[in-house]
């Protein structure tokens, strides 16, 4: 029997961004209900990597440390020319990075990080999980917001929060109508059980092998048990008016990587062909916010994967709106979480998009970006301080400029 339940604040997604959400408001002392699609709360991918500003969003949240007890601490992050295999730059990810920065590099299974995140809602009093509802609309209004599911069920909350990924339903109704990008990139990713590897880059290494229009990532993921794979590549078969099943073939995944080292070749053998994400990302928006509902994570700023910053900003997000709900739960609250936050994800959105085009040049612009590369400094982390710096700074957007989101999620415990 279709019913309608009520709560002050409303979720709906329960992925990585959804699910931080709760946490960030239930821990600032508000009620909170997560509507999820699925049957089960579950991470579709393997591999995720956790810069420190991710990692400083996991510990305001306090699941820091759970989750360190899954995670990998690499060394250091390496890059090869794919065709060659010559080395090109290396990042220090060890005490240097973590001296500079409060935090070391991790990298981690993504099922990993939403268990940790589910376990730590689940043990809250203040937050209702519900499964199995499929939002197709919402009736958002300037004291509250409504969403119906394909059930007949409905659910009201004070505040509505779309965290509901890069295919939004609720997005159009927030923002208005725009589209996806894509720019016929495809991604194939799965892990394969480390002691099985006859050979791989390290198991204390983040690699990236790249090349003109291709590349693989590697890491190792759950305390180095299982070895992470991502082969991309830019499909000759991609149109726009194609389905996402006709393009992108096993087959063009093998072609793509024929003429790369013999290393990298092993490695996509190995890949699991079952599944392939097509790479889309979004233009940035101003309007996140419309009367009592708000976007947030891939639903307000979808990013192509290129600087593994999808999760961290949704953590990010996540943090904020806590800080900013827990002060008052209203429409002027989710305006000021997007003040805070817009200018910082368009600038990740964008700069993801130009270091996608960095890593895929060919021809005489890749000869010059590995020269360039090549004298880089592994200790110099200056071109990521923007990025990696994050410490949860309410800072620049409006009169309480300069309150730590951490200390106003304190206040309002």
């Amino acid at each position: 029997m279709p019913s309608t339940s009520d709560s002050e604040i409303l979720v709906v997604g329960g992925g990585i961004g959804g699910l931080a959400t709760a946490l960030a408001c239930a821990r600032s002392g508000r009620e909170v209900r997560v509507v999820e699609r699925a049957s089960k709360f579950s991470e579709v991918g393997a591999g995720l990597q956790l810069a420190p500003n991710g990692a400083e969003a996991l510990r305001i949240l306090g699941v820091l440390d759970t989750l360190d007890e899954m995670a990998v601490f690499p060394a250091q992050m390496a890059m090869h020319d794919i065709n060659s295999g010559t080395a090109l730059s290396r990042i220090d990810l060890g005490s240097n990075l973590s001296k500079r920065f409060g935090h070391r590099y991790r990298v981690m299974h993504r099922s990993d990080l939403l268990d940790a995140l589910l376990s730590a809602v689940r043990a809250l009093p203040n937050v209702v999980l519900e499964t199995g509802q499929h939002v197709t609309q919402a009736r958002i209004e300037a004291d509250g917001s409504t969403v119906t599911c394909a059930n007949g069920n409905s659910f009201h909350g004070r505040v509505l929060i779309a965290a509901d990924g890069v295919n939004s339903v609720l997005r159009r109704q927030i923002h208005g109508p725009d589209s996806v990008r894509c720019e016929g990139y495809v991604a194939y990713r799965g892990t394969v059980p480390f002691a099985e590897l006859p050979e791989h880059s390290g198991e204390d290494t983040v690699v990236l092998y790249t090349g003109d229009g291709n590349h693989l990532v590697q890491y190792p993921v759950r305390r180095g048990e299982l070895y992470n794979q991502v082969a991309v590549f830019r499909s000759s078969q991609y149109r726009p008016d194609l389905d996402d099943a006709s393009w992108a073939t096993p087959d063009e995944l093998d072609a793509a990587f024929a003429k790369t080292v013999p290393y990298v070749r092993a490695s996509i053998s190995r890949i699991d062909r079952q599944f392939r994400w097509p790479l889309r990302d979004r233009d940035p928006i101003r309007n996140w916010v419309r009367d009592s509902a708000a976007l947030m994570g891939d639903a307000a700023h979808p990013m192509y994967q290129y600087l593994a910053q999808g999760a961290c900003q949704a953590l990010e997000d996540a943090v904020t709106l806590g800080a900013c709900l827990g002060v008052e739960v209203s429409g002027k609250a989710l305006a000021r979480y997007a003040r805070l936050r817009q200018t910082r994800t368009a600038q990740v959105q964008l700069t993801a998009r130009k270091f996608g085009e960095f890593i895929h040049l060919g021809g005489m612009a890749a000869s010059l970006r590995d020269t360039i590369l090549q004298s880089h400094d592994p200790a110099d982390y200056s071109q990521m301080e923007w990025l990696w710096g994050w410490r949860g700074s309410l800072d620049g957007a409006d009169p309480d400029a300069g309150i730590c989101t951490e200390e106003l999620m304190e206040e309002t415990r």
